[in-house]
């Protein structure tokens, strides 16, 4: 499944965005009930785009991934279910 542009509501501490707290999706407002893994990828080099990626699990108890590309200030999901 490929990527897909979401709107994310994160809690954003003196890190920035450290977490996902909901995000909209297909038209509906998803809550973020657990984040289960945290990965980075990228960052090391000016050429890297950093990307930070959060495997959550929602209220409804699907689990998707959801990657911040700090660079264009944006989020995309994609399921894992």
């Amino acid at each position: 499944m490929p990527w897909e542009v979401v709107q994310v509501e994160a809690y954003s501490g003196y890190r920035g965005m450290e977490r996902p707290l909901a995000f909209v999706w297909q038209g509906r407002r998803h809550e973020v009930a657990e984040v289960i893994d945290r990965w980075y990828e990228g960052g090391r080099s000016p050429k890297d785009v950093k990307l930070d990626y959060f495997k959550v699990r929602t209220s409804e108890g699907a689990e998707h991934i959801l990657r911040y590309n700090a660079l264009f200030d944006a989020w995309a999901v994609r399921v894992t279910d």
